[in-house]
């Protein structure tokens, strides 16, 4: 009687996700998981806040306690592991410190990408005044990707960018607060065309691309940031995430469909074929 030889399977690439959730389903959590998946790889979350949202308005949010940040965390890389952990929406100072601690003590080798999430698609605020400077502080310097979109670069750096040069000279001003890279996302500029201003070690490298007739813009920031996160788990380099995640999100907002009465989702699914 043969025995037929069973091979392990690999390991999938694993990305924990620390952020607040969305309702409406469009950015945050729900965003970050549908966004890894499509790109086939592993989401495990962590959520730091509860939101009451949709493509109007966030209307409530709920932060959830330190401890239970904390053990949402350890519960996931005590057991499932991560090879690239995302952070988005901290809303305060205690989830900031309970994310930078926790980085430094469990996850010290593991890739971070970080998206500085500050203000809704609709305006809100969603990170506190008083916790700019413990994310600058803090978290900037554990990122091995940081994500800004133009609104947070100027709050991170405390002044307007108000042209090409200056959104390249904001991204080297931003790398030397400690991050490996910095991916200082244009959309909220003005313009036909979209500047994205990639900063490492190695120099500066911009991606333009035309701008996209469509409102259905909300969760951008997530599902860019967690399109690269799982391009890292995978083992593309910074830049080749970057140039995958891009085109990920470049589909993501040409096929989005009317969803709400304001600015709708993007069409995470794109790349899932029905049966």
């Amino acid at each position: 009687m043969s025995e037929t030889a069973t091979e392990t399977p690999a390991v999938e690439p694993r990305v924990l996700v620390i952020a607040g959730s969305d309702s409406g389903g469009g950015a945050g959590i729900q965003a970050d998981i549908k966004t890894i998946t499509a790109l086939d790889a592993y989401a495990a979350t962590a959520i730091s806040a509860l939101t009451a949202q949709n493509t109007l308005e966030v209307s409530d949010i709920l932060p959830v306690p330190p401890d239970f940040l904390q053990a949402q965390i350890t519960a996931v890389l005590n057991d499932i592991g991560a090879d690239c952990i995302k952070t988005g929406m901290l809303h305060d100072v205690p989830a900031i410190e309970t994310v930078a601690q926790a980085l430094q003590t469990q996850a010290p080798h593991i890739p971070v990408v970080v998206d500085p999430v500050m203000v809704s698609q609709s305006g809100a605020e969603l990170l506190a005044d008083s916790a700019i400077d413990c994310l600058r502080e803090q978290l900037l310097p554990r990122a091995t990707l940081l994500t800004p979109n133009l609104p947070e670069a100027e709050k991170l750096l405390g002044r307007t960018l108000a042209d090409r040069e200056a959104r390249i000279e904001a991204a080297r001003e931003l790398l030397a607060l400690g991050p490996d890279a910095v991916l200082l996302k244009g959309g909220h500029a003005k313009g036909d065309d979209v500047l994205d201003v990639l900063a490492d070690a190695e120099g500066v490298e911009c991606f333009e691309a035309p701008r996209l007739p469509t409102r259905h813009t909300h969760g951008t920031g997530c599902t860019l940031a967690s399109a690269i996160a799982a391009g890292i788990a995978q083992g593309l380099s910074v830049r080749d995430a970057v140039v995958r995640g891009r085109a990920y999100l470049h589909e993501a907002l040409r096929t989005a469909r009317a969803l709400g009465q304001g600015a709708g989702p993007v069409n995470h699914r794109h790349t899932i074929r029905p049966f």
